[in-house]
């Protein structure tokens, strides 16, 4: 790996949605909430559980931006560049889940 993660703002998931967020939050005045902040890196379990909170808070963004969608506040061709930015941070976010050791100090394991 290059840079050593020492908190969730290094981590590129985190900068991913939060570009996201700031890019739908221009569109439609709303917040994404993302979670991964309140993940204690240090016990992988708890880790783990808030990066499964974020991802289902990606799925209701996908939602909120189809309803956005629907009631015109997002031009559909912007919708669909919006739901590939999520589609990555889904799979960023499911490849950590599945091998959080990379994410998690050595002397926390």
């Amino acid at each position: 790996m290059g840079k050593r993660i020492e908190s969730f703002e290094d981590l590129e998931v985190y900068q991913l949605a939060l570009e996201l967020q700031q890019e739908i939050f221009e569109m439609t005045k709303t917040l994404i909430r993302i979670q991964l902040g309140e993940g204690k890196r240090r016990y992988p379990a708890h880790f783990v559980s808030k990066l499964s909170d974020s991802d289902g808070e990606q799925n209701e963004t996908r939602h909120w931006l189809r309803s956005a969608v629907l009631c015109e506040y997002v031009p559909e061709a912007h919708f669909d560049v919006l739901i590939e930015k999520c589609k990555t941070i889904g799979r960023k976010l499911g490849n950590m889940m599945q091998h959080p050791e990379k994410w998690v100090p050595k002397e926390c394991r």
